[in-house]
C-alpha cells in the first residue's frame, strides 16, 4: 500500500520520481506528489489522481528541476483523496513522505497544539508526523529523527529531507518495507526493487529502526542510537525486463504465461534423486516428524493456497491442520505449542496482519515457516525456516503466479512430510514428485489451449449481477480463489460455495440465467458434484463447468464445459487455476476495466 521513492544523484530528479513512482503503481494509490530541492529551497508538486494527472499539473505549473528530492504514491488511511492529502507534507523546515499508519497521531496532534502548533492543513496522520519532526528539529536530522521515533507508535516507513540540508534525503523504516538503491554516484530510496531496478540492480534492506542518509550520491546507515552501521549490499537476482509487459496487454496476462516457468524454478532445487528435499530451507525429516499440528495462516489468495494445503496435508501425511486468516489469528487466542509448526504465507512478505501473526505464533513457542517470494523480506527475515517462491516479480494486483507455485511449495511440503511420518512409501513419494515436475508441461498447455475458449465463455459473464463457484474437496479450496479473482478485478458480485451445501440455503440464490461456475476435476468426487450442478441447472442456472479431458459429464448438466488436461489427481488444481484465472482476466477486459490496478486494492497490504 503506497509507494515511496528518494533520489540523490546527477539526474534530473523530477523524472527519476516520477519514473520509479510508475513502477510502484501495481501497490494501489489515489494520489501522487514530489518533492525536489531546487536552487536549495524545496519545491512540491502533489495531485489527486494518478501520476498522469501529477504530470499533467507539472507541464502547466513547471516541474522541480534539481538532483535530490522525495516521491509518494498515496492510498487514502486518514483524510479522503484530494490534493491537500496527498503527499509529501511539510512542516516548517521538514518535508516527507509515509508509507502506513501512524497509530497515535491523534494524541501527537493534542501535544503539537498544546505547544503553539495549530497550522494543520490536511487531515492526515502524515502531516502529524511531519510537524512532531519539524518541532524536535535542533540542526541535527539524525537527532530530530531519533526523538521523533521515541514518541510515534505504529507501522511505517519514511523518506525525509530538511529544508536546511540541500541534496541529502533522510529514511527511516519501522516495520513497513522500504529499501536503499545504491548506483554509480547515485543512491535511491524505495518501497519495492521495482522501482529503481531500471537504474540499478544493487540495494540494501533497511532494517526496523535503521536511518538511512542519502548524500552525495552514496547511502550510509546508523541504528536508533546513532550508531553507524554497515550492511550488506544485495543484488536482485532479475531485470527490469522481467518487470516490464513485454509483448503483452497486461501484467496480469503476461504473469499467467509465466506460471509454467515459475513453477519449475520454485520446485527444481527442492528436487534431489527423485524425492522432495527442503533441506537448503533448513527443513529436515527429522523435524517434519515432530510436529503434532500445522496451522497456516494467510490472507487473500495465499489463504487459498493453505487451504489446498490442507487437504493435501491431511490426506497424504495425516497430520491435522488449521487454515486461519492472519486477520483473525491473532485475536482469537490460538492454542500453540513446542510441537506446533505454523506456515506463513505471503507473496511479499511484508504483509502486516500476516506478520503479527507470525510474531505471536514465535512468542507462544511454535517453530514458524515463512513461503514468500520477496528474499529478505520482513517475514522471511523473523521465520525460524523460509521457503522462497522464485516466481520473479508479481506487479498484477490480482495474484496468479505467486498463487500457483505457493500450491507447489505446499506439495512439495506434504511429500516430504509424509514420508517421513511413514504414511507415503518411497515409491509413492517418487511418483507424486514426478507429477509435480510434469506439471509445468501442463500448465503450460492448458494455457495455450484455453485461452479462446476462456475468452468466449467470459463474454457470457460481464452482464451477470452475481456468480457462485461450487466444488468439493480440493475444488471447493480452488473455486474460492476462482471467485476471488473474478470479483477483485470484474467488480461482479461473486461467492464461493461447498457444492454440498448448496441445498442449507445458498441454491434460493439461484435465478434464470445465473452463472454458476463448477470446479469438478476430483474424479472420486464426480458424481456427487455433477448431481449438484443438476440441481442449480434445473433452477435456471447458466452452468460452466471446469473438469479434466477425460470426465464424463452430462451435456444436460452443463451449458459450457471447459476440459484441462488430466493429471495426478491431488495435484489437479494446479492446472483447474488456469481456467478461473482466464475467465476472470478476460471478464475484466471484456467490462474494459482497469485489469492490474483494480480500484481500492493494493499489492502489498502493509497495514492492518
Amino acid at each position: 500500500m503506497c509507494g515511496i521513492v528518494g533520489y540523490v544523484g546527477p539526474r534530473d530528479c523530477s523524472d527519476v520520481l516520477v519514473s520509479a513512482l510508475t513502477k510502484l503503481e501495481y501497490r494501489g494509490y489515489d494520489s501522487a506528489g514530489i518533492a525536489v530541492f531546487e536552487n536549495n529551497a524545496i519545491k512540491v508538486a502533489k495531485s489527486k489522481g494518478r501520476l498522469t494527472d501529477l504530470t499533467k499539473k507539472m507541464q502547466k505549473e513547471g516541474k522541480p528541476i534539481g538532483h535530490a528530492g522525495i516521491g509518494h504514491t498515496r492510498w487514502a488511511t486518514h483524510g479522503e483523496p484530494s490534493d491537500i492529502n496527498s503527499h509529501p507534507h511539510s512542516g516548517k523546515r521538514v518535508t516527507l513522505v509515509h508509507n502506513g499508519i501512524i497509530e497515535n497521531y491523534k494524541e501527537i496532534k493534542q501535544f503539537l497544539m498544546s505547544n503553539d502548533r495549530r497550522g494543520f492543513l490536511s487531515d492526515t496522520d502524515t502531516e502529524v508526523v511531519a510537524q512532531l519532526l519539524d518541532f524536535y528539529y535542533d540542526g541535527d536530522p539524525i537527532r530530530a529523527i531519533r526523538k521523533m521515533l521515541h514518541e510515534v507508535r505504529g507501522s511505517f516507513a519514511l523518506g525525509i529531507i530538511f529544508a536546511d540540508r540541500p541534496d541529502t534525503v533522510y529514511a527511516v523504516r519501522c516495520e513497513s518495507p522500504l529499501i536503499v538503491g545504491q548506483g554509480s554516484g547515485e543512491a535511491f530510496i524505495a518501497s519495492d526493487v521495482p522501482a529503481i531496478i531500471q537504474y540499478t540492480k544493487n540495494y540494501y534492506l533497511l532494517d526496523h529502526g535503521e536511518i538511512a542518509v542519502l548524500k552525495n550520491g552514496i547511502a550510509s546507515f546508523c541504528d536508533l542510537h546513532g550508531r553507524m552501521v554497515e550492511k550488506e549490499l544485495k543484488t536482485a537476482d532479475w531485470d527490469e525486463d522481467s518487470a516490464e509487459k513485454g509483448e503483452y496487454e497486461h501484467f496480469m496476462i503476461k504473469e499467467i504465461h509465466e506460471q509454467p516457468t515459475a513453477v519449475k524454478t520454485t520446485i527444481t532445487p527442492r528436487i534431489e534423486n527423485g524425492m522432495p528435499d527442503l533441506s537448503e530451507c533448513g527443513i529436515t525429516p527429522d523435524m517434519l516428524r515432530g510436529y503434532q499440528r500445522i496451522f497456516i495462516v494467510a490472507c487473500g489468495t495465499a489463504m487459498h493456497a493453505g487451504m489446498v494445503g490442507k487437504y493435501v496435508i491431511e490426506r497424504l501425511a495425516r497430520v491435522p491442520v488449521t487454515v486461519d486468516m492472519a486477520s483473525e489469528f491473532r485475536y482469537r487466542d490460538p492454542l500453540l505449542s513446542e510441537e506446533d509448526l505454523v506456515v506463513i504465507i505471503s507473496q511479499s512478505g511484508e504483509t502486516a496482519d500476516s506478520k503479527e501473526a507470525l510474531n505471536l505464533s514465535k512468542r507462544l513457542g511454535a517453530k514458524t515457516l515463512a513461503v514468500v517470494n520477496v528474499k529478505g523480506s520482513s517475514i522471511a527475515r523473523e521465520a525460524d525456516m523460509v521457503i522462497y517462491t522464485h516466481a520473479g516479480p508479481e506487479i498484477a494486483v490480482a495474484s496468479t503466479k505467486a498463487y500457483l507455485v505457493q500450491l507447489s511449495v505446499m506439495y512439495l511440503l506434504a511429500f516430504e512430510m509424509a514420508y517421513a511420518n511413514g504414511k507415503l512409501s518411497e515409491e509413492e513419494c517418487r511418483r507424486l514428485t514426478a507429477s509435480l515436475v510434469a506439471t509445468p508441461a501442463a500448465i503450460a498447455k492448458t494455457i495455450d489451449d484455453l485461452v479462446d475458449d476462456c475468452q468466449y465463455i467470459s463474454t457470457k459473464l460481464i452482464t451477470a449481477d452475481s456468480l457462485l463457484y461450487i466444488g468439493r474437496g480440493l475444488d471447493y479450496a480452488l473455486s474460492m480463489e476462482g471467485s476471488l479473482k473474478l470479483k477483485e478485478i470484474s467488480y461482479i458480485h461473486s461467492e464461493s460455495y461447498a457444492a454440498g451445501e448448496l441445498k442449507h440455503g445458498t441454491i434460493s440464490l439461484i435465478v434464470d440465467g445465473m452463472p454458476v461456475i463448477a470446479v469438478a476435476t476430483q474424479n472420486t468426487l464426480l458424481e456427487k458434484t455433477v448431481s449438484n450442478i443438476k440441481e442449480v441447472k434445473s433452477r435456471g442456472a447458466m452452468t460452466i463447468v471446469v473438469c479434466d479431458e477425460l470426465s464424463s459429464i452430462d451435456p444436460e448438466a452443463a451449458d459450457y464445459i471447459i476440459r484441462v488436461p488430466r493429471i495426478e489427481e491431488v495435484l489437479m488444481p494446479m492446472v483447474a487455476a488456469i481456467p478461473l484465472q482466464l475467465l476472470a482476466y478476460y471478464t475484466s477486459v471484456n467490462k474494459g476495466n482497469d485489469v492490474d490496478k483494480p480500484r481500492n486494492l493494493a499489492k502489498s497490504v502493509t497495514v492492518e
